[in-house]
């Protein structure tokens, strides 16, 4: 393969040993994202979270041949009216130089096959991904409002 020739990617689950990949990946996304003061996430954590008893999130990686090139992490939702299962992309991350290669697509489509729906937030300034999300045939969800509670208020109520 000659250096003009795209490395063609794959999709792996991530898996013990990966947690600097993903701390890498995730902080790179904070920074784009504008929350990099927000950023905590250590190895450890990783650990914990996505490989340990109880795990919080799963965490696909996408390579171009061995080089990391982006990661998408997610959990399972459930729909009680219909029973059906879903999941929620808490983060898709694509580095720069290999956006616009269709590695997004293959994300979606990777995540597409294990539930009946997909569901995600996008920053409303990322004019990028809403473009992209709507060639995809995603829609913004009418009616619905995201809420969250936390800090403060969080400690307020649980006391």
């Amino acid at each position: 393969m000659n250096s003009d020739t795209p490395v063609p990617f794959t999709i792996r689950r991530a898996a013990p040993g990966d947690e600097a990949i993903i701390v890498a990946l995730l902080k790179e996304l904070a920074v784009f994202e504008k929350l990099e003061p927000r950023f905590t996430l250590d190895q450890v954590q990783v650990t914990r979270d996505l490989f340990g008893r109880e795990k919080a999130a799963v965490c696909d990686l996408a390579f171009a041949g061995a080089e990391p090139a982006g990661l998408a992490l997610w959990f399972w939702t459930y729909r009680s009216f219909g029973a059906e299962r879903g999941l929620f992309i808490e983060d898709l991350y694509v580095k720069p130089q290999f956006r616009g290669q269709g590695l997004g697509t293959m994300f979606f489509a990777h995540l597409a096959g294990q539930g009946a729906r997909l569901e995600w937030r996008v920053l409303d300034w990322n004019e990028k991904a809403l473009a992209f999300y709507r060639r995809l045939g995603a829609r913004p969800l009418a009616d619905w409002l995201t809420y969250e509670l936390e800090g403060e208020a969080l400690k307020r109520l649980s006391a």
